[in-house]
């Protein structure tokens, strides 16, 4: 009976250790992220994970003609069958790392379903009832090369746009070229995605291929567009066309944190209100909110009236917002991002709205060509 005693101080070390992880979660959980994601070395340009093969449906976390996380729906709401669709959607989905190397692998099982679940079937779905669902993987830059700046994260993101770049190209091949395009991202993705439209896009044919841009939760602005994307505008109103679509959501009370996607300079974000699809200041209430979505929970009807919006010096403001669903992992992102900060959830809580607003651009798009004397 002695040796008992010593038997169960591992198990006690053990349930100490968790109950002081949980304590400190609680408390604050930004040390322990940050550690987590913190890059253990200097940026390796000759070691980086191994390129994406777009060839390869692997590579690709939605493609049209096959069941995937790009066919997930609302219950209750009819998707399009994206073999027949007119229009695509090319889709750059936000950070789903965290880990610790400059840029994420792509051969990663685990974190490929994290994708899948956490960003495309989430975000990229809310186009499937008008177009064809395109999603590449690609090595996703560490998240603190966001927000917090350096050589090394920079090179992080160059070799991320650089997937971004051959995925699009891929894409153009595997449709055709000449037919008309979406382009949707979120976070890091629409910073990526801003890129491609200023250098891939912008200045070319395929701009007016684009029927809009869907930029959220990323710091573009009216100026940035005007001198780096020649052509393509803020879209001002719900059936504008070859304009982009951008905001950043927070609570009236939000109080910025060090987790913030720091912005390239002072001037003010583009905010498009997704109730009106204007960028003025007018308020619009909840009751023009067509549906919150929340893919990820176990009620995936649409709920109308979820939150209010209105634009308010480059940010969309919400007042009055009811309670989203969050799971444990969500939670803790909920707690290191501050309260009030909406940016996990910016295409959920306004899910119905985007989906109806992609379907009126696509017809408006459609109805110029048939329009266009042959």
């Amino acid at each position: 009976m002695r040796d008992m005693p010593r038997t169960r101080r591992p198990a006690l070390a053990v349930v100490l250790a968790v109950l002081l992880l949980v304590a400190l979660v609680a408390l604050d959980p930004g040390p322990l992220v940050r550690c987590s994601m913190a890059p253990g070395a200097p940026f390796d340009a000759e070691s980086p994970p191994v390129a994406p093969d777009y060839q390869d449906p692997s590579s690709w976390s939605a493609l049209p003609e096959r069941e995937d996380a790009g066919d997930a729906r609302p219950d209750g709401v009819p998707a399009a069958d994206q073999r027949a669709v007119p229009v695509d959607v090319f889709y750059v989905h936000p950070t789903s790392y965290v880990g610790r190397r400059w840029n994420a692998p792509v051969d990663d099982p685990a974190l490929n379903e994290a994708t899948d679940r956490v960003a495309t079937a989430i975000q990229a779905t809310a186009f499937n009832g008008c177009c064809a669902v395109y999603a590449p993987r690609y090595r996703q830059a560490n998240g603190t090369s966001f927000t917090r700046p350096s050589p090394d994260g920079e090179r992080a993101i160059d070799l991320a746009y650089a997937d971004v770049r051959r995925a699009f190209e891929a894409f153009e091949a595997r449709r055709g070229a000449e037919r008309p395009f979406l382009l949707a991202a979120h976070s890091q993705g629409s910073v990526l995605a801003e890129r491609l439209l200023e250098d891939g896009i912008a200045g070319t044919p395929r701009r007016d291929r684009l029927v809009a841009a869907y930029l959220i939760g990323a710091a573009v602005t009216a100026e940035g567009l005007r001198e780096r994307a020649p052509g393509i505008a803020p879209c001002t109103g719900p059936s504008d066309l070859h304009c982009v679509v951008a905001w950043n959501a927070r609570g009236a009370g939000y109080v910025p944190t060090d987790f913030e996607m720091v912005r390239p300079d002072a001037r003010e974000r583009l905010c498009t209100n997704p109730l009106s699809w204007r960028t003025d200041g007018v308020p619009v209430p909840r009751e023009r909110n067509l549906g919150a979505v929340f893919l990820e929970s176990d009620e995936r009807a649409p709920r109308p009236g979820f939150a209010d919006a209105r634009c308010v010096a480059g940010t969309l403001v919400l007042h009055r917002v009811a309670a989203a669903p969050r799971d444990l992992p969500s939670r803790i992102v909920d707690r290191v991002l501050g309260r009030g900060n909406y940016h996990p959830i910016e295409y959920q809580l306004f899910f119905m709205n985007l989906r109806e607003n992609a379907s009126v651009r696509t017809k408006a798009f459609l109805s110029t060509l048939r329009d266009t004397p042959r």
